[in-house]
């Protein structure tokens, strides 16, 4: 019998506290667990921006529990994919690692009719990512 891994991808902004945990949020909700998930920030913020709290919980996805994370090398290379959005040069870059940049605005600062347009636009592009690694996305939300 052999063993199959799941898939992983990292998702990586700044401060870890909007873009990335929405996107995080997404591949956990989509992928039904069959992805496994990481998100970290470059200088990470206090506390996940409330706002893309409001407005994933506005789509049934609940990231309250998420903290803002550090961005490691062992996280890095421990995934198949890193999506960078908006932290430029700052993440490790390792030869053969699949990378991705996310150009998305950033959500800090921002009401949360500035912040649905950003939150769709994550979701689509996770939506594309599940397809590209092959997997069926679990009963897709709003």
């Amino acid at each position: 019998m052999t063993k199959t891994t799941r898939p992983s991808a990292l998702f990586v902004c700044v401060h870890n506290a909007g873009r990335s945990q929405m996107a995080a949020g997404f591949l956990r909700d989509l992928s039904g667990g069959a992805v496994e998930v990481r998100s970290a920030g470059s200088m990470p913020a206090e506390q996940i921006n409330p706002v893309a709290v409001e407005a994933m919980l506005e789509v049934g996805i609940d990231i309250r529990d998420q903290q803002p994370k550090v961005l490691t090398t062992d996280a890095v290379q421990a995934s198949d994919v890193v999506i960078t959005m908006g932290c430029g040069d700052v993440c490790p870059i390792f030869p053969g690692k699949r990378y991705e940049d996310w150009q998305l605005d950033d959500p800090a600062g921002q009401g949360i009719e500035s912040v649905r347009p950003i939150r769709d636009e994550i979701r689509t592009r996770v939506l594309a990512l599940l397809d590209e690694l092959g997997v069926e996305p679990s009963a897709v939300s709003a």
